[in-house]
């Protein structure tokens, strides 16, 4: 049964924001650059994005799993 369009519109309201964790020896370039490669679920990931970049982020590219077998 389809739970309906209204859950699927607001279904980012319900996803708790987190902060983003820096990995120094995953990182290239001077830091403080202003390009950032984030890991993580799509939504948590733009979620974390919102406090500090919202307004700012010029580009996202999303790539999904595909043929992972994660969903």
């Amino acid at each position: 049964m389809p739970i309906g369009k209204q859950a699927i519109v607001n279904h980012h309201r319900e996803v708790p924001f987190h902060l983003l964790n820096d990995v120094p020896e995953l990182s290239c370039g001077e830091p403080g650059s202003g390009n950032l490669i984030v890991e993580g679920d799509n939504l948590i990931a733009l979620k974390a994005l919102l406090p500090y970049y919202a307004k700012q982020v010029k580009c996202i590219y999303i790539d999904p799993p595909y043929n992972t077998g994660n969903e």
